[in-house]
């Protein structure tokens, strides 16, 4: 069992940056892959970034060249770096753990971009 929390989200104006954080208790950390999903109202929960048990990452096209994922396996930690932010990046942003056909989600963080 893996429970996942997620901290990092607020208010932040267009062009500026957040660092979300998702702490995970439980052992085996290291060997899930870790993501960030988001959803925004009225539409479908999406694919962030992603990050392998290796250290391979991907991103959505949207978001490419200005987030970055991260972890620190030491810590029990997956990052998101956001820059860059623009108002279609406003949605509730939610950590997930994956291994094999088991994962685990947070309960989510609200990240809202607007002047």
């Amino acid at each position: 069992q893996v429970q996942l929390v997620e901290s990092g989200g607020g208010l932040v104006q267009p062009g500026g940056s957040l660092r979300l954080s998702c702490a995970a208790s439980g052992s085996s950390f290291g060997n899930y892959a870790m993501a960030w999903y988001r959803q925004a109202p009225g539409k479908q929960r999406e694919l962030v970034a992603r990050i392998t048990s290796s250290g391979h990452t991907n991103y959505a096209d949207s978001v490419q060249g200005r987030f970055t994922i991260s972890r620190d396996n030491a810590r029990n930690t997956v990052y998101l770096q956001m820059n860059s932010l623009q108002p279609e990046d406003t949605a509730v942003y939610y950590c997930n753990a994956l291994r094999f056909i088991v994962d685990y989600w947070g309960q989510g963080t609200q990240v809202t971009v607007s002047s």
